[in-house]
């Protein structure tokens, strides 16, 4: 299987910056026309101001929280466009901290950010795209949806619930013989203002203790990978149909990592990313 993107219906949450921004650009570029969202509306604007008008585009003020709202808008695309035939869940947010000092509220809400977002999305648009000639739904985890890293347990638990949904999902829509699939994306580090936009624990230290200034500079050391080329790896997984898109070198080593020694694989970690290296493996 292989889809042609020229004159396709694409959603992208989180459009305003990052990957998301950079999806939009990329299928642009395929010919897909395009339906944006974000809750940044300044960022949003600027998106839709790079792309000009080489496409059909609207722009929406979206929280992907807000289930009615999510909804509501897939049913607004539909009207407009006559059809949806991508859509790319990526919008989400990071929250750091150690799980005794993270509260049951900051729990909430990253799961409510980077699961039920996901699950909105999926759910509304589901029946859209089943509407189609051809669907897919990619919906972005990370590569703490594959490992564990300390300090991290809130968003490695959202990340991990939207690979299980979506590996699930991918399942199911092929037993039924659905014209729809998806595919689960895990980026390792990509250069964008994910770990700058982080919040953080009650206790407000990350991974191994560090400061969020600490955090930044050791993220941006790591990040190899550009919004712009993790979109075309992410638009290349899409077209091919792909299960599991790893975006990043450093994802491709993580998960042969975590295949070879599935239930050790941290110390390992410690060794070739120094991640954490002043705690103690379980």
């Amino acid at each position: 299987m292989a889809y042609n993107f020229k004159d396709a219906v694409a959603v992208v949450t989180g459009a305003g910056s990052g990957i998301g921004r950079a999806l939009a650009l990329e299928l642009a570029d395929r010919g897909a026309h395009l339906a944006l969202s974000d809750i940044n509306e300044v960022g949003l604007s600027e998106t839709a101001h790079m792309i000009g008008d080489t496409v059909k585009l609207r722009q929406d003020r979206i929280d992907v929280t807000n289930r009615e709202a999510v909804f509501a808008y897939a049913t607004d695309i539909k009207e407009e466009f006559g059809k949806v035939n991508l859509v790319f869940n990526n919008a989400g947010a990071a929250l750091n901290g150690r799980f005794d000092e993270t509260d049951l509220d900051d729990f909430d809400w990253q799961m409510n950010v980077n699961f039920n977002g996901v699950l909105n999305g999926t759910k509304a648009f589901l029946p859209i795209l089943e509407d189609a000639d051809w669907g897919h739904i990619t919906n972005i985890s990370s590569i703490f949806g594959i490992i564990a890293a300390p300090g991290n347990s809130a968003y490695n638990a959202s990340k991990f619930a939207v690979r299980g949904m979506t590996e699930c999902l991918r399942i199911e829509l092929k037993q039924s013989g659905s014209k729809v699939s998806c595919s689960t994306v895990n980026p390792g580090g990509v250069k964008t203002n994910v770990v700058r936009n982080a919040r953080s624990a009650r206790g407000n230290t990350f991974m191994g203790g560090k400061t969020h200034d600490e955090m930044i500079q050791g993220f941006d050391e790591l990040a190899k990978t550009t919004p712009e080329k993790a979109a075309k790896i992410i638009v290349d997984g899409t077209a091919r149909n792909k299960k599991r898109i790893l975006v990043g070198t450093d994802a491709k080593i993580i998960d042969k990592i975590q295949r070879l020694f599935p239930t050790s694989y941290f110390p390992i970690m410690q060794k070739t990313f120094g991640w954490g290296k002043d705690l103690m493996d379980e």
